[in-house]
């Protein structure tokens, strides 16, 4: 698998590509089983696959987030390679972000509730250096994580408003054994936090069951978040029943709708997602 770290080198390692279909999968490393089920879509998809691993420090809204934020390029490489990637883009912050770089993107409507409302700015940075790795590496194909709900939403609608000529693909979500979403959020948590976590699954899956079953989604969002309170997470940010596309909340079953939830346990803010069939 070959390294490159700036927009020459990928512009050069892509020119071998010109007649072959090319899939990209976004990362900011410390990848783990949910980030090699994209590696393995997009080796169905595509003849070559690239993966970027950049941690935007644009999208953390708390600068000790981003410190810590588990960084081991050589570990992330060695599963990459492995797992068949075919190319690794790692570019520097000041390559993504030269001097006096002055443009946000920002997806109105989509990125404003849920997330958008407890991190401020977050979508703003991921939808725009999505933007530039996209543009970039002007892929055929780019999958990203359905654990991430409304930022993969947030991502389409930009791809369609912008008029950007590649698919955007979401994979689900790869779970522990016991349920609990992949991530690497989960290494903070301590051996009685993990214990707790899968809850959350399980709490949104009774809630998706509800709502299909026709109970009123307010009040299964309600027991769910006094559940998880009292399973010991908190705060609970939020716990909705949303139309898949606009993240819109809708009151009753409707298809295409999700249940999404964001709940603190510990200093550990943990966030999933389960479809409503």
């Amino acid at each position: 698998m070959q390294t490159v770290r700036t927009s020459e080198e990928l512009t050069e390692a892509l020119a071998e590509t010109i007649r072959q279909s090319v899939a990209l999968v976004p990362t900011m490393g410390a990848l783990h089983a949910g980030h090699l089920a994209l590696i393995a879509e997009a080796k169905r998809r595509a003849d070559k696959v690239v993966a970027s691993l950049f941690v935007n420090p644009t999208q953390f809204n708390d600068k000790a987030d981003l410190e810590r934020y588990p960084r081991n390029e050589a570990d992330d490489a060695r599963k990459l390679r492995d797992a068949g990637c075919d190319l690794l883009w790692a570019p520097s912050v000041e390559h993504i972000y030269p001097q006096n770089f002055a443009t946000t993107i920002r997806v109105a409507g989509v990125s404003e509730r849920w997330e958008g409302e407890h991190r401020p700015g977050h979508f703003d940075g991921v939808a725009t250096v999505v933007a530039k790795l996209l543009l970039s590496v002007l892929p055929d194909v780019a999958l990203f994580g359905e654990k991430d709900f409304q930022q993969l939403a947030v991502i389409r609608r930009m791809a369609v408003d912008l008029n950007l000529p590649m698919e955007i693909v979401g994979v689900a979500t790869v779970r522990e054994n016991d349920g609990l979403a992949m991530s690497s959020r989960n290494a903070l948590l301590s051996p009685k936090e993990r214990a707790k976590a899968p809850s959350l699954f399980q709490q949104l899956s009774e809630l998706a069951e509800a709502i299909s079953g026709g109970s009123s989604a307010d009040s299964a969002t309600k027991s769910a978040t006094d559940n998880l309170l009292r399973y010991g997470f908190g705060p609970v940010d939020y716990v909705a029943y949303v139309d898949g596309q606009t993240l819109e909340p809708i009151g009753k079953y409707r298809e295409g709708g999700r249940v999404i939830a964001a709940a603190f346990l510990g200093n550990v803010r943990l966030i999933d997602n389960v479809a409503v069939k």
